[in-house]
């Protein structure tokens, strides 16, 4: 393999090494990596090396291994994203993680884009001076029993960014994006690190009008399907003993918001999901819940309201009163930050230009006003993020 570029290495108190190239003529260059623990490469390449073929086809690079040492070769710009990628699975690997594709893909994407998330004024700061942002490898992951929650986009990272700096914030964006995900994240490690009482999670029950007097069985039949989404993201981070104990204590609590009303939620993290089917008066009611030492996280879709025709969003409201006020953080999410299956964001943006070509507006720049899904029938979507 030739090799058009001079390459040096610098120690790297992490386990590997820095690679410093020179400027070469050629438009190609190679990078060497040096890995000073054997035994965990087999865990970084993936199984048959299908890690490095995924970096391989997504960056246009040549990936070679000998030993210890891995040689990236391609663009300047190709390589560069291949390394950054490589070191940031590789402190996951370190650290005990466990590295499957989902986690190269968000290496990649975190890799190819800017360098920290986009600073937001100081919490009541009224705007004047912004607080220093770390750079997205060095960010905190979210740390609970079952593990640590990193992120896998740009997007992911200034939300959690924000979430951990503001008492209140608003996670707007389509489904698969993680906003309700890493919200409840964040609730259970502040929980765990006993620095809130409890978390309320909860949900408009818009699917049965907040009637829910209507429907056969007990409460909780009643409720379950509405709030299953929540508790597959509990069970995603506690083990399920012990968030059905914590439950039966209080300090966990899943609730239709026609439930938050009179009530006074303080030292606790509270979390309103789906909030794109609240009335603007349900909405105030729930944000005026908020009492000393809470926080809380608001997320929806503002292109997936599942109200009555004619009736206004409380999420579209709140966001044209609330945005800008001191203290409030907005985190906006689009369809190339959905993390689910890559197919995912490409029905989205399928789905975004079917629209616009058959002159509707994309739901991208819907106001949040009309009814039911696009289609006008069927059930509600269920966002289980």
């Amino acid at each position: 393999m030739s090799n058009p570029g001079t390459i040096a290495l610098r120690a790297d108190p992490r386990g590997l090494t820095r690679p410093v190239v020179a400027d070469t003529v050629s438009a190609a260059r190679t990078v060497t990596l040096q890995f000073d623990d054997n035994a965990l490469l087999p865990i970084l390449y993936g199984e048959h090396d299908r890690h490095l073929a995924r970096i391989e086809q997504a960056q246009g690079v040549r990936l070679s291994s000998r030993g210890n040492r891995l040689s990236i070769t391609g663009s300047a710009s190709a390589t560069e994203v291949a390394e950054t990628a490589l070191r940031r699975l590789w402190r996951q690997v370190e650290r005990g993680e466990v590295i499957g594709m989902s986690e190269v893909e968000a290496a990649l994407r975190l890799a190819d884009g800017p360098s920290s998330p986009v600073p937001a004024p100081r919490a009541g700061g009224g705007g004047e001076g912004r607080e220093p942002r770390l750079p997205l490898a060095d960010l905190p992951a979210i740390r609970t029993r079952k593990g640590a929650i990193a992120p896998r986009s740009h997007a992911q990272a200034a939300y959690m960014d924000q979430l951990a700096r503001h008492d209140m914030v608003f996670g707007i964006g389509p489904a698969g994006t993680g906003k309700t995900y890493l919200a409840v994240a964040q609730g259970v490690a502040l929980l765990l690190a006993g620095r809130v009482d409890r978390i309320v999670l909860s949900r408009p029950a818009v699917e049965a009008g907040e009637r829910l007097g209507f429907l056969p069985g007990d409460m909780k039949e009643k409720v379950d399907p509405y709030l299953r989404p929540l508790y597959d993201a509990l069970h995603d981070m506690m083990p399920a003993d012990q968030v059905q104990r914590r439950i039966v204590s209080g300090e966990i609590e899943i609730a239709p918001l026609a439930f938050m009303r009179g009530r006074t939620l303080a030292h606790c993290y509270a979390i309103l999901d789906e909030a794109q089917n609240t009335t603007p008066a349900q909405i105030k009611m729930f944000l005026t819940r908020m009492g000393e030492g809470s926080h809380m996280v608001v997320t929806g879709d503002p292109t997936q309201v599942d109200l009555p025709s004619g009736q206004r969003s409380g999420l579209v409201e709140a966001l044209s009163i609330l945005e800008g006020v001191p203290g409030i953080a907005v985190s906006r999410f689009a369809e190339q930050d959905v993390v689910r299956h890559p197919l995912v964001a490409r029905i989205v943006a399928a789905y975004n230009r079917a629209d616009e070509s058959a002159g509707q507006p994309s739901p991208r720049f819907q106001s949040g006003m009309g009814g039911r899904r696009r289609d006008g029938n069927g059930p509600p979507r269920q966002e289980g993020e």
